[in-house]
């Protein structure tokens, strides 16, 4: 099939929810004329009336004129039956997330609409292959998954299934643009790009909160202090859990129960007592207070130290020496500095505080032949910000007074710090280490590019970087440290690394 020509061509939009409106509106004011029709009586004008209320706030807020608004509205029509959009040259579906009635949908729509339209699915975690197959002509058929809510969000995943035409597929990538989004192509596998590369920002919260190595309150205060907009927890609440967990089950089983990918205990049990986060009031916090400030901790300055020497080669031991100076300055002073060292950080009088490789703080400890060991998570933005909730935790063998000295001196570097059981690879480091090489395995397996992967992530989900960006400033050895660290304290298939990055490595 030659590339067709969509720009203004009428487009129907099935299903009058949130995402078919959004997507309505989108085209509308892309100069589209809209066809927006729902099997439930009513709904279609009801959504219109809805948008056209929604249209006139953005007006009165400033952040539309008034024009566009009365224009874009009266491009769109509501349709009572689908017979009258024959003219169409886009469908978008957004009705239920149910394969069969999809795939009823489309045959339907076959025996309605000309050859040259194109059937888009807005389906996020259906495969599309398995939509398609039935269809007269399934090379037709596109994913067009858009996020929402859809005229903020950025981000439209280009799904091929195995019969997806590329022109195509090439074609609504074109469109998406015109429409003021920012398309990656993806191909159709379980989850796509941002649903499946996202698993692990949960999927460690939770086997944290399994173990009680950790509050949902820290580990969201932390990743914040990664420069997430959101931590795992209160997203997760955000999102609803029986929806979280619907997406994690789904993944799960389409990708033959692969442990990567399997379901937390902690969340049915959640979702099976009704605690599905903001909607029910209730999941990790209660609502709509939300989430509780963390108790500020007050932290002396770090008693005199005779030696501070900085370990470590890089941008973290270079800003830890900055950090470090700045904190000896009252006593006139600063560090030396051992660049050639296998690990990085301080030792402040013989005491060591590491930057986390992956161990517990008890394995680095019995490495080091030393009691008085405290390991801290990974920063993942230099200079940290004063007052960045970091997690730490201690060997077991450390004194009272290192313990007290750890945590004024990680205050002094400028954190908040904040003492996690001793896990390997404590929060942040664990988290992006899982998100890289889930990241690496995507474009292994050829569902998107590197640069896709890190559009997506920083679009479809406000990641403050892409996981080729983390890896970009990290390097392919100390993710692949950190995740074989994990294997050796949990031993079975969740934590393997991906061939990519051990090619990457080599």
């Amino acid at each position: 099939m030659n590339s067709p020509k969509l720009q203004g061509a009428p487009v129907l939009v099935v299903g009058a929810g949130i995402m078919g409106a959004g997507i309505a509106q989108v085209a509308a004011l892309a100069g589209h004329p809209v066809w927006l029709h729902d099997a439930r009586e009513g709904a279609a004008p009801a959504a219109l009336a809805k948008l056209g209320s929604s249209l006139q706030a953005l007006v009165a807020k400033g952040r539309m004129d008034a024009a566009t608004a009365e224009t874009g509205l009266a491009r769109i029509s509501a349709l009572d039956a689908l017979e009258g959009a024959a003219a169409a040259a886009l469908v978008v579906e957004a009705i239920v997330e149910q394969r069969e009635a999809k795939q009823g949908l489309f045959k339907r729509l076959e025996d309605i609409v000309g050859e040259s339209c194109i059937l888009a699915t807005n389906t996020s975690s259906i495969s599309v292959t398995a939509i398609a197959n039935g269809l007269k002509h399934p090379g037709r058929l596109v994913g067009m998954h858009f996020f929402n809510p859809v005229p903020l969000m950025k981000l439209v995943e280009v799904v091929s299934g195995l019969q997806t035409d590329p022109a195509l597929a090439a074609a609504i990538f074109d469109l998406s643009k015109t429409w003021g989004k920012v398309p990656v192509h993806a191909r159709s596998t379980p989850g796509f790009i941002v649903n499946r590369i996202a698993r692990p920002y949960y999927a460690e919260a939770l086997a944290l909160l399994l173990e009680q190595a950790a509050t949902p309150q820290l580990i969201d205060a932390c990743l914040r202090g990664a420069g997430f907009r959101m931590g795992p927890c209160e997203l997760m609440d955000l999102i609803g859990h029986d929806t979280n967990f619907a997406v994690t089950n789904s993944v799960f089983e389409a990708n033959f129960y692969d442990k990567r990918y399997q379901p937390s205990l902690v969340q049915r049990e959640m979702v099976d007592g009704g605690l599905f986060g903001r909607k029910s009031g209730r999941g990790f916090y209660a609502y709509p207070d939300g989430v509780p400030a963390l108790p500020v901790a007050l932290h002396e300055a770090p008693a005199t130290a005779r030696e501070v020497v900085v370990h470590g080669s890089g941008p973290i031991a270079d800003w830890l020496e900055l950090a470090a100076t700045k904190a000896l300055e009252p006593q006139g002073w600063g560090p030396a500095r051992e660049p050639a060292g296998a690990w990085t950080g301080l030792t402040i009088d013989g005491a060591h505080l590491v930057l986390t490789d992956g161990r517990t703080a008890q394995q680095v400890a019995q490495a080091l032949g030393q009691v008085d060991v405290a390991v801290f998570d990974r920063p993942l933005a230099l200079p940290v910000p004063p007052g960045t909730a970091l997690a730490f935790s201690f060997a077991p063998g450390a004194s009272t007074a290192w313990r007290e000295q750890a945590q004024a001196w990680l205050a002094a570097l400028g954190f908040a710090p904040q003492l996690l059981a001793d896990a390997p690879g404590l929060v942040v480091a664990r988290t992006v280490a899982m998100l890289v090489n889930e990241g690496a395995d995507a474009v292994l397996q050829g569902v998107c590019s590197t640069e896709g992967a890190d559009a997506a992530m920083k679009l479809g989900v406000n990641y403050p970087a892409g996981p080729f960006e983390w890896l970009a400033g990290w390097s392919a050895e100390g993710v692949i440290g950190v995740i074989e660290a994990l294997d050796h304290q949990y031993r079975g298939e969740r934590y393997r690394v991906s061939p990519w990055l051990r090619r990457r490595a080599g």
